[in-house]
């Protein structure tokens, strides 16, 4: 039955690959539905973004919540960032939260992380699921769980861009790398009792860049991967955006450009 395959443990049927046509497929469905809701959503106000997010947090949980009751059900529990959410791409779990209910600073740190975070874990996943390809088939809750989540990381981050809901400046690097580091120091603390890797602090990844880092020196591999983590990944989204605004006001007619206000 469709239904049992759907929710099979890992193993039992033959898993996707990365880069070959289910993947390439699955992208492509990815970005053809990320254009159209951005479509959609362009012209959004700050209230509507707002009840954006907060739809999408209570869905991200929602899936999030489902996973986890998945794998200890299956007995996938050698695998701790399996049912615990402390890698990178679940911290819009807890930034949409802050972004969706919160108020002031605890607002704007949702805001910068979703901004900025959401489209460097979203676009490494969908380039890269090594979390889900080889593991499971395409056809799999994990696999859509997984899609789905980075979807929405990717859509909520270019939404707050071309919406102008959340606007980077260079100051809230700060935050960003607080949110980075404070998760980082938390699954390093874990990793100790549980000897898991999550946010991959700890140890070694064969075959990876990682590697290379780890290779250079063991010791002061945790420190270079928070770093790596929390620093450049600002600089180069918000250079990013610098360079998209700058192109959005010169092609575009100034009864058009619209900035929206949030509180």
């Amino acid at each position: 039955m469709l239904i049992e395959r759907f929710f099979a443990k890992s193993g039992t049927f033959e898993p996707y690959r990365m880069y070959t046509a289910e993947h390439l497929i699955m992208a492509m469905i990815c970005f053809c539905v990320l254009a159209v809701a951005l479509c959609f959503g362009r012209r959004a106000n700050g209230q509507k973004v707002l009840i954006i997010t907060r739809v999408c947090s209570c869905l991200l949980w929602m899936l999030e919540i489902i996973k986890i009751v998945f794998n200890i059900f299956s007995g996938n529990l050698e695998h701790p960032n399996s049912y615990i959410p402390l890698y990178f791409c679940s911290i819009p779990l807890y930034c949409s939260i802050m972004s969706g209910w919160g108020k002031g600073r605890i607002k704007r740190i949702g805001d910068v992380f979703l901004t900025v975070g959401g489209i460097v874990g979203g676009m490494a996943y969908i380039l890269s699921p090594n979390t889900t390809a080889g593991i499971y088939p395409s056809f799999h809750f994990i696999t859509f769980q997984s899609y789905i989540l980075h979807c929405i990381m990717i859509y909520l981050s270019a939404l707050y861009v071309i919406t102008d809901y959340c606007k980077p400046k260079m100051r809230d690097i700060r935050y960003y790398a607080l949110t980075v580091t404070t998760v980082c120091i938390t699954a390093y603390i874990v990793n100790c009792f549980l000897e898991s890797n999550l946010m991959f602090v700890s140890r070694n990844f064969p075959g990876t860049v990682m590697e290379l880092i780890y290779n250079f020196s063991p010791t002061l591999f945790p420190f270079i991967m928070t770093f790596v983590q929390a620093v450049p990944p600002y600089l180069v989204v918000y250079g990013l955006i610098k360079l998209f605004r700058k192109l959005q006001i010169k092609t575009l007619p100034e009864t058009e450009f619209h900035i929206y206000k949030t509180d």
